[in-house]
């Protein structure tokens, strides 16, 4: 690891300092989460100048975008900083992509990350995987991965399992010890790091914060949205399927929610307004209701019924910040409770 700043020392406690932020040579054990379309190079390169691990969602890019945006992010940091894959689609040719450009932490999830590891690590790269269970962990420490991340059933977005995160986290710390684990889902401010760090984490993995950071790439609407919304206003279903079917997720309850409720939950293709076109992207192509797309800055329609990703952390989130005062804050509280609770032993 780098020697830490001055400021970096000023806002952390020695539990901050974990065998996570040696491995990946970071300062501060905060993963910004791959929140989709969300995430651009002003976003994980402000993460990952503010000490925490910046990370780009790419697994719906093509290759030349990905190329793009890489060599964008290393102009405007000199940090590490990571790519997720999900495994659900054939991920080999955008894994190379991203080798080839020089990334050196790769994050994988949903699916056996066994055929990408000894890819990965040939080109001298580490390899993250997320689990929802004490079984997928097991195969994932099987594959050879570096790290792991514990996602709990509070996350934002997809969502892979039906357990809380701190009844997942330490069953995962147990199974995989001596491995950095990083607990993912319902972690929105520091006391809930702190929490975490006591459960075993080495690291957070915070998605739904940084949807409201200056940086993060949706439409004005939804960042509003996630402002407004209280932890009690997230939805969990299979509802906005059509793009990535049968694949559960979290959302802010919204009108194309309330209407298929006020349906009676009708399944396909019997849902309220299938098949209607409810926003345009800046070319025109149409966003269609109960579609994965988020609401970006370019679109236009009826965006508030678009999914709305976000997890039950959302009621922490009272303003839209810069992405690097949204880490310093989460450490400097982490390390305030963590010297608290010192006091107190």
């Amino acid at each position: 690891m780098n020697e830490l700043t001055h400021e970096t020392q000023l806002l952390c406690t020695p539990q901050m300092q974990t065998s996570l932020c040696y491995l990946l040579n970071i300062e501060l054990p905060i993963i910004q989460a791959p929140i989709g379309s969300a995430t651009c190079p002003a976003l994980v390169a402000a993460v990952s100048n503010a000490g925490g691990l910046g990370m780009f969602a790419m697994s719906w890019r093509d290759i030349d975008e990905i190329q793009r945006m890489i060599r964008e992010t290393y102009l405007l940091t000199d940090h590490p900083f990571a790519i997720n894959l999900v495994l659900a689609w054939h991920q080999l040719e955008r894994l190379e992509a991203c080798l080839e450009e020089g990334v050196k932490i790769i994050s994988l999830s949903w699916g056996d990350p066994t055929p990408y590891v000894d890819i990965a690590h040939s080109a001298g790269a580490m390899v993250i995987q997320t689990v929802s269970s004490t079984a997928q962990a097991k195969q994932a420490l099987t594959a050879g991965v570096d790290v792991i991340v514990a996602q709990g059933w509070e996350a934002g977005g997809h969502v892979q399992g039906q357990i809380t995160t701190f009844s997942l986290l330490p069953k995962v710390v147990d199974t995989v010890h001596p491995t950095p684990v990083v607990a993912a889902g319902g972690i929105g401010d520091g006391r809930g790091i702190a929490a975490a760090l006591a459960l075993g984490a080495s690291g957070v993995w915070i998605g739904t914060h940084f949807l409201a950071s200056v940086e993060a790439d949706v439409h004005p609407l939804y960042k509003e949205k996630v402002l407004q919304a209280t932890e009690s206003d997230t939805f969990y279903s299979c509802l906005f399927n059509i793009g990535w079917k049968d694949a559960p997720h979290r959302v802010i309850r919204n009108s194309t929610v309330i209407q298929w409720e006020s349906a009676h939950c009708p399944p396909l293709p019997q849902r309220p307004g299938e098949g209607e076109t409810v926003a345009e992207k800046a070319d025109g192509t149409p966003v269609i209701r109960y579609s994965d797309v988020v609401p970006l800055p370019t679109m236009i329609g009826d965006l508030e019924a678009l999914a709305l990703y976000a997890g039950q952390s959302v009621g922490f989130v009272s303003q839209i910040q810069p992405a690097r005062e949204i880490v310093r804050q989460l450490a400097f509280e982490a390390s305030s409770v963590l010297k608290r609770c010192a006091i107190l032993a």
